[in-house]
Order: C-alpha cells, then structure tokens, then sequence
C-alpha cells in the first residue's frame, strides 16, 4: 500500500529480458533503506526489490505488469516516480494507492498559469465513471486531485513542488502513464453493483445511483 507521494525520482539503469519478462535495475539513493522482498512503487506499479547495494535495486516486472503498465515501454536513462510501501503509523498525506494499475493514459495538454501547471491526460471511459471532481486519482504513482472530467480526459492542478520533484515535468505529448483509480471510490461501486444486481458493470456510478434513488 502506497500514499502517492514521491519519495525520489531514481533512474533505470538497465531493462533487461528475463523470460517473458523484464528485470529492472533502478539506480536511486533509497536503496540504501530497502530490504530484499520489500514493495517500491516505480511510476505507480507495485514492484519487489530482489536484489540491492549502495546505489540501487532490482526487480522483476511479469508479462501481465509489462502488457497492463507503460514500464516495458521505458528505456535506460528514463526517469521513474519512487515510493517504499506505507508503513503502520505513518502520516497519509496523499490517499490509498495500491500499486495496481488499472489502465494508461496520455498526456494532452499542459498549460502554465502563474507557477503552476495545468494538466489534462486522456483515460479510458471506465476509469473516468469511477472517478469524481476534487476526487483522488493516481498517474505514474502521483497522488493528484481531479479539477474537471469529461468522458474523455480528466485535469489536475500541479504546484511547483510535485512538478520538480517528479517525473511530470519530463512527459512529453502523447506520451503514455499509468492510472490508478481512487480504490474507495471502486469498492462503492462494486458493492451498489451488487446490491442492485448489475456487478459485472461497476464503473457505471450515474446510472447506479438514480436506481438506488429510485
């Protein structure tokens, strides 16, 4: 379990073909307080530390985390977005992230307005149900809060602390991240999916909430 808060922009170092997967070797100052079989969020996909020294990790990215997330994608030299799980105790400043993706998105626009930035990223419409304004809503592992939706896209608001001190400055045009759902947000909709008989279809929260209404 994750806050959204980057702790570290690391590095990849290296991608290399294990399998039909993909070990990842990320260079990052936090490996000096990581453990073997501990969770690190890199760019929001939940990944176990298999092997660490002084100046990085290794993990293991399976063919499902390589077709679902934007991480096969990457290349050496890329930046990734960091976070060590959440320990009990610890202050929640962002909200409950997972680490498991639901889908990729692209980055439409980016507007700057007086030092901060505006935001817009494409989403499959299925996320979008789930989600709401001011609502919670992760991209590359960033804890972000939704502005406005449409059943295309979504906007956040970004300050000039998550801008330089992530990866979102980096992101070009067009260019795929991953999305992680408000995870309440989606039990609610499972559980008034089942309640009202429709739980292969959870995502459609509108038309739910006018049958439970009714």
């Amino acid at each position: 379990m994750f806050t959204g808060l980057i702790e570290e922009v690391g590095t990849l170092e290296a991608l290399t073909p294990r399998g039909d997967g993909l070990e990842v070797r990320v260079a990052a100052a936090l490996a000096a307080r990581v453990k073997r079989g501990e969770s690190v969020a890199i760019d929001g996909v939940c990944l176990t530390v298999e092997t660490f020294d002084a100046s990085g990790f290794s993990v293991f990215a399976s063919p499902e985390t390589l077709a679902k997330t934007t991480l096969g994608d990457r290349r050496a030299g890329d930046g990734v977005n960091l976070e060590r799980a959440l320990a009990l105790g610890d202050r929640l400043g962002g909200h409950l992230v997972s680490g498991h993706v639901d889908a990729t998105g692209r980055l439409r626009s980016v507007r700057a307005v007086q030092g901060s930035w505006e935001v817009r990223f494409e989403a499959p419409a299925a996320l979008l149900r789930q989600s709401i304004p001011k609502g919670s809503l992760a991209v590359d592992g960033i804890s972000l809060t939704i502005v406005d939706l449409t059943d295309e896209d979504f906007s956040v608001w970004i300050i000039p602390e998550t801008w330089h001190h992530t990866t979102l400055s980096r992101r070009r045009i067009g260019e795929a991240v991953n999305l992680e759902s408000d995870m309440i947000g989606k039990y609610v909709a499972r559980f008034l999916g089942n309640a009202l008989g429709t739980p292969t279809d959870p995502g459609r929260l509108e038309d739910l909430w006018q049958r439970f209404r009714g």
